[in-house]
């Protein structure tokens, strides 16, 4: 497998319009998360199908037509086999840390990036797409510097720095990816609670500022660009940010 090529950074505006009549069948893997429910509820507003997965079900109250909500386990191989399969998109966004190694291979990030590939290779042309929620430790603020090596690690927490460790991690296992198809989709470091706008900027390695030097989005812009790409994929295979 070879090295996925990222070489643009593109600054577009989009308008968040690009709807498909097509609908999608997505499962989204933390959907009860931050960031998650966000997708979850622009995907359903746009009249998708939408599988909702957790360990424990009875934490995902909403109720929607085109919504299921069933009990899934990222680290059972089987019970991702049965949940993806059929499925037009998986999203994956998901937190933690299994066990207390400390390494950045033992960040649930990482652990569900591999378990995911290798259900979707078996499944060849018939697997779904995947979009990962990457970290935003992995863009870069200056040629060839990250943003995760400028944080105080002193001040940070030992299972956050597994954490963001383990999206670097991720990242470069789906750089070496050719036979899934895979999307990591990056955010900025801030995210505010601002309005929907459909208004954002879509960039590649190097973290995005807004004129006053902020790197921000809202979650709710986010989950569109999110959405956007489910319906459109126009990043196969690539990483792209997202910030204003």
């Amino acid at each position: 497998m070879r090295r996925a090529v990222i070489a643009y950074l593109t600054l577009v505006l989009t308008a968040g319009a690009g709807h498909t009549d097509h609908t999608l069948d997505l499962v989204i893997y933390g959907a009860t998360g931050e960031v998650g429910s966000h997708v979850m509820q622009e995907a359903l507003d746009r009249g998708h199908r939408v599988t909702a997965v957790s360990r424990n079900p009875a934490q995902l109250a909403m109720q929607h037509p085109n919504l299921s909500v069933v009990k899934g386990d990222l680290l059972d191989t089987a019970s991702v086999t049965e949940t993806v399969t059929g499925q037009d998109v998986v999203i994956l966004s998901v937190r933690g840390v299994i066990g207390d190694s400390g390494s950045p291979e033992s960040a649930l990030q990482f652990i569900a990036a591999e378990t995911l590939v290798d259900v979707l290779f078996q499944q060849g042309d018939r697997a779904p797409r995947l979009i990962h929620v990457g970290g935003s430790g992995s863009l870069e603020v200056e040629p060839g510097v990250l943003f995760a090596a400028k944080l105080p690690k002193i001040l940070l927490p030992k299972d956050l720095e597994v954490e963001i460790l383990g999206q670097i991690l991720a990242l470069e296992f789906y750089r070496k990816v050719d036979d899934v198809k895979w999307t990591y989709i990056t955010p900025p470091k801030n995210f505010t609670n601002g309005p929907r706008t459909g208004v954002f900027r879509i960039g590649g390695d190097r973290a995005l500022e807004d004129d006053r030097g902020r790197t921000r989005v809202s979650r709710t812009d986010f989950a569109v660009a999110l959405v956007d790409e489910a319906e459109q994929a126009r990043h196969v295979r690539q990483r792209f940010a997202v910030a204003y």
